[in-house]
Formats: structure tokens, sequence, C-alpha cells
């Protein structure tokens, strides 16, 4: 059951309503578009390299991908949820152990992310054994921007993203 939303929609009322709030004072439209321009205002959130490697269980999985925040305003990932499954938490991988997290800073003009070895998303309750090829569906929530809609492929388990590099550093 996947439900279709796109990133396009938050886009598009965030754009709105910022400019909707510049045209309250002389000058607001330009001085908001010359901060637009520039990098500084309200957070922009984008997703890439998502993906999950093939689970060896039928019903759980980890999920991995980039969080890119080209805005001046740091935002937090405060939840994720999916149609596909029961449930979605994020956790820290540490020294032997995992830990729960409760969220996940975006920092402004900068990226977080879940990797191998580090934070990941632990997806559980899936409607069904998921194949090679096959897509999940994830809500990423945050404080600031909204909920962001990504289809998160199925990959070989030993799938890199590009630029992940390996062992040997090629």
């Amino acid at each position: 059951m996947i439900r279709p939303r796109t990133a396009a929609v938050g886009a598009a009322v965030l754009t709105v309503a910022a400019t909707l709030a510049g045209c309250g004072s002389p000058g607001g439209t330009d001085r908001l578009s010359a901060r637009l321009a520039t990098g500084e205002g309200p957070a922009r959130i984008s997703v890439s390299d998502p993906y999950i490697p093939l689970p060896a269980a039928p019903s759980m999985a980890a999920g991995y991908l980039t969080l890119s925040n080209a805005g001046g305003t740091a935002d937090r990932l405060v939840k994720v949820a999916s149609p596909d499954a029961r449930t979605v938490t994020m956790h820290r991988s540490t020294a032997g152990s995992m830990e729960p997290l409760k969220d996940l800073e975006v920092p402004a003009h900068g990226t977080a992310a879940f990797s191998r070895g580090g934070n990941h998303l632990m997806i559980t309750g899936l409607d069904r054994r998921p194949a090679v090829g096959d897509t999940v569906e994830l809500e990423l929530t945050f404080a600031g921007s909204g909920t962001i809609a990504v289809r998160v492929p199925i990959k070989p388990l030993t799938y890199r993203p590009p630029g992940a590099g390996t062992a040997s550093g090629s």
C-alpha cells in the first residue's frame, strides 16, 4: 500500500508562505529573494542515496540515506514512519551496541547521514518480505520542514552508494 506523495508539494507551500511573509513590508519580497538566493532563510531539506539492503529477516530491515539542508536554518528529523511497515525507528551504532535516537539534526548548509556502522533506520513489521528492486515508502517528518515522502529501493546486500568507498579505499 504505497501512497503517492512528493516533496514538491511541501516545497511549494513553504515557498508561498515565505513569499507572503515577505510581502508585509516594503521591499520584503526583494529581501526574501536575496536571502533565499544566498542560502539563508528556512531549512531546505532534500534526500539522496536512499537504500535498504536486502533484509535477511522477512519482516525487519535497515535503511540508509543522506539528508541535505541547503537553507540557512538547521532542522531536526523528529519522526520516521512507513505505510509499508509497523514501525521505523532511528538508531546510532556505538561500540558493540545500538542506542535509539530521539531526533537527528540536519545543520544549516550541511548534511546528516544514516549510513552503515553509524546512524541507521530500523524498519520492523514489513507488510511483506521485499525483493531486490522493490521499494518501501518512508515518511520523514521534520520539526520545521514538515513531512517528506521518499521511496527507498531494496538493493543487494553488498550495495554501497556512489562515493561511499570500501575498506580498500576504492
